[in-house]
């Protein structure tokens, strides 16, 4: 016996359950015991699994266990009563229950004698009830069955699945009768009908198999893809199952192969899923990952190849497999029903058009000419009005690729036409895409294969690597469409100056191939992309361009959220590590683009307007060619005169803007703009000279809200403010907080609104100008920090705070870099208070559930913080802050 035998072997019996008595009832007595008889059946089935049962044997054993109770139950209560029938439907109908799977049953009967048996029945579901299985039921008679299943195709589909327990066969036999006419739901109406109701469920998950937390059963690729896939086999071909379908020809054995082995991952992690969860829960929660990545025998590799990333992995390539497996099969599907009409029309010489879809000439053709594998997905950029690959192209492709092998990639001609795919710009885009889904782009790029459907278990990476770089190829597409380009006008202005756009296509393809291998990812994948460009025959100043781009492209996002780009020489010294106009182009739209696809809640007006700032004051130095900037103080009295110069233009006396500008601190002037500064000069001067100044610009010139409070200094100011903007539900991504003469603060805020990401709206503007002069008005303030609970989803993303200091141009920089949570930053604030520091900057950054936060700070002297003072900040910090880290 080997070791699957012994494993078998230890599968549980069915129940051994008593002879019924007809309508006798089931006694209390009887009830426990059969609740024990559920439980341990249970109890072995799950210890089956965790010693490696298959589980396509476990889910028929309990389906089978179920059904000898609920019958045991039903002739208690019912009786042997030739006038109804019991019968079980959905997923119990198929023979197959998981830990936590409904159990759908139908009785069937004429209207009187379900009104004789009413009283019986109620007894019966109530014991069902009082055993523990939670039954979903139906009472209806024949002519309730048709009306329902015709007017829904939902119900249509559970009766399909509808398999006789108990009573009159005659019946299940009329149900079976009314399923297979062919006036109820005919194969088109129904195919119609089943994509109709795919595509809404699958719009509720972002139309994607690679969500953070994916649903088992209803997601993309999930095992309502595969459900979906037998209910058509069974209506177009009457062919029910995986077998059925290859010998009858809508499949091959290779697809059924892939389908099973798919079919057999999905299912064992949903069992797993059950087990754990304790209830019907189908979203492969955060809560439960780690845990079945251990179970599943997963080890962590290196921090870049977590077990719960191999095992999200193999989840995410089956749910591919079936969601690719799946859209071909919907296809042959319409194309038997709805055959093309007409002749077949000539495309090129190796394509013609049946219908909406692409055929082969000659069907041999991918396997004679491999290249043609590439060119079959330029057809549609010259020809809109395809729909796509016939589903005998894509079976053919399939069988192409797999004779191939890895000699596809070298191919010289692949390759050459992969080139001219590429020059096509941001057509190529949709090419590429149809590409990946029928695995033609991972047999180019092997080493695209390695990222497909690897996930980073964080929040601020919210697609697998594939879905990522996917994503941000679509993103540069949008700069050459009319509507992205009215949305991103300078990044659309940009792309069109580019004279081959695919080395950006190219950057994009490579800039995270080589995530989960350990090391810098960005500087492996600098590595493949030089090798592939060199394949691919490109002159070496574009190879050179495509690698650094791949090397640094992480550069402008990292200069933009956690430097400041007001400061000249910040842009002076990136200016210089991008050296020419043309790789700051390149690096400007593929930073956006990156961005952009990597969460959809990150991208927002603000990031928007700080990497076209920085774009914009790097190009004025690369025009200077890279001359050094002006010293600070020639740079201070030529932002105070063009401040002076908008005062005056907007009505106030020379004598009078000079008089507002005096009151500044000088270091506004090196900080803020003019614009800024004027605007903040007119609040203070309508407020008068002691007043509390309180001003929320609503748009600002940076994408966000701007908050400008002018007030005396006194302790706990910051932390009152921080706290109150918590209350209000607004985050903070960037703060100037100056001391001027007399002890009055200049603090600059800019906001955004933690919910939507987007700037305040003038009412919301107004209600927290009200709000936090009410507070800093009174006279003591109000610094308390509102306890919210932690989200679920970031709980599992807790980690202790890294608290690290720097000395900064006679100051100490604070860098936090700890876990998100609810009123971090007031929270940080009153670590502040607490160790007397003041602070003069702050740069305020989160990815995901990480947050990198910048502080520029001083004692309360204006002294670079000693070490004594580091270490009680420290603890400060870490006393509020890591409460809840693991």
């Amino acid at each position: 016996m080997d070791a699957r035998d012994a494993i078998d072997a230890r599968l549980p019996d069915l129940p051994r359950l008593p002879a019924a008595l007809p309508r006798s009832g089931v006694s209390a007595q009887a009830r426990l015991a059969l609740r024990q008889v559920l439980g341990d059946n249970e109890r072995a089935l799950a210890h089956a699994f965790h010693a490696g049962a298959d589980v396509a044997a476990l889910v028929q054993l309990r389906a089978g266990a179920v059904g000898a109770i609920v019958v045991h139950a039903w002739r208690s209560c019912v009786g042997e009563a030739g006038e109804c029938a019991l019968l079980a439907v959905g997923g119990f109908g198929r023979g197959v229950l998981f830990p936590q799977s409904d159990v759908d049953l139908l009785v069937l009967g004429g209207m009187d004698a379900l009104a004789r048996q009413a009283r019986a029945l109620e007894a019966f579901f109530a014991c069902l009830w009082d055993i523990g299985l939670k039954p979903g039921h139906a009472v209806r008679t024949p002519a309730d069955c048709r009306a329902l299943a015709a007017a829904d195709v939902s119900v249509y589909t559970s009766l399909m699945d509808a398999r006789l327990l108990a009573g009159e066969q005659g019946l299940a036999d009329a149900l079976a009768a009314l399923v297979a006419d062919p006036a109820l739901w005919p194969p088109g109406q129904f195919l119609a009908a089943k994509r109709a109701e795919q595509s809404a469920r699958h719009a509720r998950y972002d139309d994607t198999a690679y969500n953070l937390e994916p649903n088992l059963k209803d997601g993309p690729g999930g095992l309502r893809t595969l459900d979906l896939m037998c209910w058509l086999g069974r209506r177009v071909a009457g062919a029910g199952d995986f077998e059925a379908m290859a010998g009858r020809g809508l499949l091959d054995r290779t697809e059924c192969a892939a389908l099973e082995r798919a079919q057999a991952t999905l299912w064992r992690c949903r069992y797993a899923l059950h087990l754990a969860a304790g209830r019907p829960e189908e979203r492969l929660l955060f809560d439960y990952q780690r845990r079945l990545a251990g179970e599943f025998g997963y080890r962590d590799e290196h921090a870049t190849n977590l077990a719960v990333e191999q095992f999200m992995q193999a989840y995410y390539r089956a749910a591919t497999i079936a969601e690719r497996l799946g859209v071909q099969f919907l296809e042959r599907c319409t194309e038997s029903l709805e055959p093309a009409a007409g002749p077949p029309r000539e495309l090129d010489r190796d394509f013609i058009a049946l219908g909406p879809r692409i055929e082969l000439r000659d069907p041999d053709l991918f396997l004679r000419r491999p290249r043609a594998m590439v060119d079959v997905f330029v057809v549609p950029l010259d020809h809109p009005e395809l729909r796509g690959l016939s589903a005998e192209t894509m079976r053919r492709l399939q069988q192409a690729l797999a004779h191939y092998g890895d000699g596809f990639a070298a191919d010289a001609h692949v390759l050459a036409a992969f080139l001219a795919l590429l020059r096509r710009g941001a057509r190529a885009v949709e090419a590429l895409a149809g590409m990946n889904r029928h695995g033609v782009l991972a047999a180019i790029l092997p080493t695209f294969r390695r990222v497909v459907g690897r996930m980073q278990y964080d929040l601020f990476h919210v697609y697998t690597v594939d879905e990522h770089t996917l994503r941000v190829l679509r993103n540069i597409a949008r700069y050459a469409d009319p509507e992205g380009a009215a949305a991103m006008p300078l990044a659309a202005e940009v792309f069109a100056s580019l004279d081959k756009p695919e080395l950006l296509l190219l950057a994009a393809l490579f800039h995270d191939i080589a995530k989960g291998r350990g090391g810098d990812h960005s500087e492996l994948g600098e590595v493949e992309a030089r090798a592939f460009c060199a394949r691919l025959g490109l002159p070496e100043p574009d190879v050179d361009l495509v690698a650094w781009l791949v090397r640094w492209h992480l550069l402008m996002s990292v200069t933009a959220q956690r430097q400041d780009i007001t400061d000249p020489d910040v842009v002076h010294r990136f200016a210089v590590q991008v050296g020419d106009h043309e790789h700051l182009d390149h690096l400007y739209l593929l930073t956006i683009a990156d961005i952009a696809g990597t969460n959809p809640k990150l991208w927002n007006e603000w990031k928007a307007r700080l990497l076209a700032d920085l774009h914009m004051a790097a190009r004025y130095v690369l025009r200077a060619d890279l001359g050094r900037p002006s010293n600070a103080g020639e740079r201070a009295a030529d932002c105070r005169a063009r401040t002076r110069e908008l005062l005056v233009e907007g009505g106030a006396g020379p004598a009078e803007a000079e008089r507002w500008l005096d009151a500044f601190p000088q270091s506004s002037f090196l900080r803020h703009r003019p614009a800024q500064l004027a605007r903040q000069a007119r609040a203070i001067a309508a407020a008068g000279p002691d007043g509390v100044v309180v001003a929320v610009n609503p748009q600002s010139a940076r994408g966000g809200s701007e908050l400008f409070v002018c007030a005396p200094d006194r302790d706990g100011l910051f932390a009152a403010i921080a706290a109150t903007l918590d209350r209000q539900g607004l985050g903070v991504v960037d703060a100037r907080l100056l001391v001027g003469a007399g002890g009055r603060v200049f603090d600059t805020f800019q906001l955004l609104d933690e919910r939507s990401g987007n700037a305040l709206a003038p009412a919301r503007a107004r209600e927290l100008e009200t709000a936090l002069r009410r507070v800093l008005e009174a006279r003591e303030l109000v610094t308390r920090v509102a306890r919210r609970t932690l989200p679920r989803r970031l709980r599992h993303f807790q980690r202790m705070p890294q608290v690290e200091f720097a000395d900064v141009e006679g100051a100490t920089q604070l860098a936090l870099v700890c876990s998100d949570r609810p009123g971090l930053l007031a929270e940080v604030a009153q670590a502040l208070r607490e160790a007397r520091v003041r602070v003069h900057d702050a740069r305020i950054a989160t990815f995901g559930e990480r947050v990198e936060d910048f502080f520029v700070l001083t004692d309360e002297t204006d002294a670079v913080l000693t070490e004594a003072a580091r270490q009680r900040l420290r603890a400060r910090l870490l006393e509020r802050l890591g409460a809840d880290s693991p």
